[in-house]
């Protein structure tokens, strides 16, 4: 069986990888099947993006041993090469020439015949909504359009596995959106994608396995409704809009489920785990918090998200970022006090 017939596009084993004294990847495993997306979900400096360069022959891993169809990254680093793809956090193009300019020396640089690279080059102008800028210098596109033409670059070879490293960091909305269709195209054609993402809806709306990354460690996987049931049944989840009463809110609450609740500072929103009571958890919430003359907000049960997920696993939760984007929150999610006593 030759490399490329295995099952995995991507596998690691125990990577280890240093920076002086910084462990930054602590015995790294994990596997991506053919034809599927895996979405490596974690914090800034959790070891995402030293992964990703490891996987792609950027760097040498101290030891472990990562292979991408069949390839050794270390031991046959030029036929790994061939294979991928990469779109890094900050776009690769040369911002002083044309779109077009830029599909033709990346397809010169994957070794292809020049009536190919026009090929392919007007395939994806067309494909990326780039066409009407083929012939203009990048450095007037948008940060969406630049984004495109980067990812457009990072395929022309037609990688079989293409690593997308924040791909929709930086962009508005309707941006991410259309960039979450380019990528669910790609893996209709076949593609394997590796995408790492602080973004926890861009994880459950792409992958199909996620990998929770933290200090370096796979600290958890599975599919989307894996992580979720890792939370523990639904989750209670109401908003305090009179600061003072939050702690009479947490009184009466207190011990209506073996989970602790987590209080958001800022926006004075308590979630706490329901367990497998449901219904009876929110009826008996509902009878405490109203005998304690707590008014309250959006009291309701509702599926664990990933925000869940990354706070019951990593201790911290996400934050919403200015264009609504849900990334990670840094220390206003914190346990309620615990009760005296």
């Amino acid at each position: 069986m030759s490399p490329a017939d295995s099952e995995l596009a991507i596998e690691v084993e125990q990577l280890h990888k240093w920076f002086g004294k910084v462990h930054a990847l602590r015995g790294v495993d994990f596997s991506v099947p053919r034809g599927t997306v895996l979405g490596m979900l974690g914090p800034n400096g959790a070891g995402k993006t030293t992964a990703v360069r490891v996987l792609t022959t950027l760097l040498h891993p101290e030891s472990g041993r990562a292979r991408i169809d069949g390839y050794d990254v270390v031991h046959d680093a030029a036929a790994v090469r061939r294979c991928i793809g990469l779109a890094g956090q900050s776009t690769a193009i040369q911002i002083e020439l044309t779109g077009r300019e830029n599909l033709e020396i990346m397809g010169r640089l994957n070794h292809m015949d020049r009536p190919l690279i026009k090929q392919r080059s007007e395939e994806l102008l067309e494909r990326f909504d780039l066409v009407d800028a083929a012939d203009r210098v990048a450095k007037t596109y948008s940060g969406g359009m630049q984004r495109r033409l980067d990812l457009a670059a990072s395929i022309i070879g037609e990688p079989s596995v293409l690593f997308l490293d924040e791909p929709t960091t930086g962009l508005d909305p309707n941006g991410r959106l259309g960039m979450w269709e380019i990528l669910r195209e790609l893996v209709a054609r076949g593609a394997t994608l590796l995408l790492t993402t602080q973004y926890l809806d861009e994880a459950d709306e792409l992958a199909d396995t996620i990998i929770v990354v933290d200090h370096g460690q796979v600290i958890a996987s599975g599919t989307a409704d894996q992580l979720k049931d890792r939370v523990g049944g639904d989750v209670l989840e109401f908003s305090v809009p009179d600061r003072n009463l939050m702690d009479a809110a947490l009184r009466a609450i207190a011990g209506i489920t073996d989970a602790s609740p987590q209080v958001d500072g800022e926006t004075r929103r308590v979630t706490v785990s329901a367990g497998g009571k449901g219904s009876q958890m929110l009826v008996e919430a509902v009878r405490r918090l109203d005998a304690a003359g707590v008014e309250t907000v959006g009291l309701s049960l509702r599926r664990p998200s990933l925000d869940d997920v990354f706070l019951a696993v990593t201790g911290h939760a996400a934050e919403i970022d200015e264009d609504g984007a849900t990334s990670r929150r840094r220390d206003r999610r914190t346990p309620a006090p615990a009760k005296e006593g």
